[in-house]
């Protein structure tokens, strides 16, 4: 196969200079500031309790204790925080969050879903006061059993997360999928379960000369940025709030936390920090609206911040899961069907990015006969959050790898294969879509005219 496009390597305008970073002084020189750099006169220090607990019915929260302590000046739980409705709204990255499910992680109410899941949180004019507080802060707890793994969350007699959360493919469907509390229907941890399909499956895989089919695992991986997460909130005379923090959105922060804390987003004003990493991990609040309430109660700024081990566990990591691929493919090399089971962790509340996942998997071929199946499950872990391509890099991973394995048995080189089922632009992938231009037949021929791919290692 060869290509009329011509390829330059020449002068490129951007790829192979050296652009000026305009953010790079004020940080070799220390003079950058982040989320936890913020002083305000008056400031409080404020520090959460976390559920000790992977899961655990929340009886009573009694602060006497914290309170009586001498520079104590608020403590907060999850029944300060207005329960927003369930109504879907986009966080960014393709992914959508549903409110009270985000308010709920942001303080527990009813039950603790994950070890580190916030309680409460207290307010001090000093942190070691603070945290000498929130250990003063008696909760009492009712230990529920427990499920981390995804494919165990799955089974009926697994532990179940959320009572009003039903099987989406169950026959009493409804928006969000949460039941009313009169409903029969079973709960389940299985917040959502679609399939796309193309063709006919059956015919494609009698057609093949050989097939392949794998299944793999993979665990839930925190982004590791270097900077954890910080908020300071202040209330102005006006009734109006500030936010300083980090974030890979402003605007995203301003419209959650307006949503969660049930005020208009015209009264909040939020001042993004310079970010120490984010990566997809701070597309989500967990803070703002925790220093939003503790400034309210205390009529002072308050800021609030997590420590290292707060952020590996109460901030969302990318999803784990479990993914099977099965191709089959003529010995020209072929594909003449395709399918994959994808089973995504969405940790706590419902929403891994399993959809993206399922959209990538088989999307760089023309697969005539295709079913992708698709799972999104809930489980006592944090959260999930975005991560760097959200839900893609395992979906491809596991098509990839099988892509390679069927060149293997074919005895033909693992470009060609791909140049031969490539996609390009007017083709339709399984789920629906048809391509723009995209470039990719261009891509993998430079890719296997290049020196490097031919010398010996």
């Amino acid at each position: 196969m060869t290509s009329n496009i011509v390829l330059s390597n020449q002068e490129f305008n951007v790829v192979g200079g050296r652009p000026i970073r305009h953010d790079g002084a004020d940080k070799v020189t220390g003079r950058a500031r982040y989320s936890a750099d913020i002083t305000l006169p008056g400031l409080l220090h404020a520090k959460i309790v976390r559920s000790p607990h992977p899961h655990a019915r929340i009886k009573s929260i009694d602060a006497t204790r914290a309170l009586a302590l001498p520079g104590v000046k608020a403590v907060v739980t999850g029944a300060d925080l207005p329960q927003p409705t369930g109504k879907l709204m986009d966080q960014g990255e393709g992914a959508m969050i549903n409110p009270k499910f985000l308010s709920n992680n942001i303080l527990a109410t009813d039950k603790a879903l994950y070890k580190g899941h916030a309680v409460a949180a207290v307010a001090a004019t000093s942190l070691h006061i603070a945290e000498e507080a929130a250990s003063l802060i008696d909760v009492d707890y009712e230990v529920l059993p427990f499920v981390v793994d995804v494919l165990d969350s799955m089974k009926p007699d697994a532990p179940v997360l959320h009572e009003r959360l039903f099987n989406a493919t169950d026959a009493n469907v409804r928006p969000g999928g949460l039941r009313s509390e009169d409903d029969a229907t079973k709960s389940s941890n299985i917040a959502n379960h679609f399939v796309f399909e193309s063709g006919d499956i059956e015919k494609g895989f009698k057609e093949a000369d050989v097939i392949v089919e794998r299944e793999y695992r993979s665990q839930s991986v925190h982004q590791g940025y270097i900077e954890p997460h910080s908020a300071t909130a202040l209330w102005g005379e006006d009734g109006n709030l500030t936010l300083w923090c980090s974030s890979q959105g402003h605007f995203n922060v301003r419209d959650q936390t307006a949503t969660i804390l049930g005020i208009p987003i015209a009264t909040i004003k939020v001042v993004p920090m310079e970010i120490g990493g984010g990566f997809g991990g701070k597309t989500l609040i967990y803070l703002e609206p925790v220093a939003a309430l503790l400034a309210k109660k205390s009529g002072k700024p308050v800021k609030v911040a997590m420590s290292r081990a707060d952020v590996f566990e109460a901030s969302g990591p990318t999803s784990g899961g479990s993914y099977r691929v099965k191709i089959g493919a003529t010995k020209d090399g072929k594909i003449t069907a395709a399918d994959a089971t994808l089973i995504y962790e969405a940790g706590a509340f419902p929403g891994s990015p399993v959809n993206p996942g399922c959209q990538c998997i088989f999307a760089p071929y023309i697969i005539e006969n295709g079913r992708i199946e698709g799972y999104d499950i809930v489980l006592n872990k944090p959260k999930t959050a975005a991560s760097r391509a959200p839900g893609a890099p395992a979906a491809a991973f596991a098509a990839e790898t099988v892509i390679d394995e069927i060149a293997e048995k074919l005895g033909m080189d693992s470009l060609e294969l791909r140049l031969i089922n490539g996609a390009k632009e007017g083709s339709r992938r399984i789920t629906g879509p048809v391509n723009p231009k995209i470039g990719f037949l261009e891509t993998l021929e430079a890719a296997k005219d290049h020196d490097h791919y031919s010398a010996p290692l």
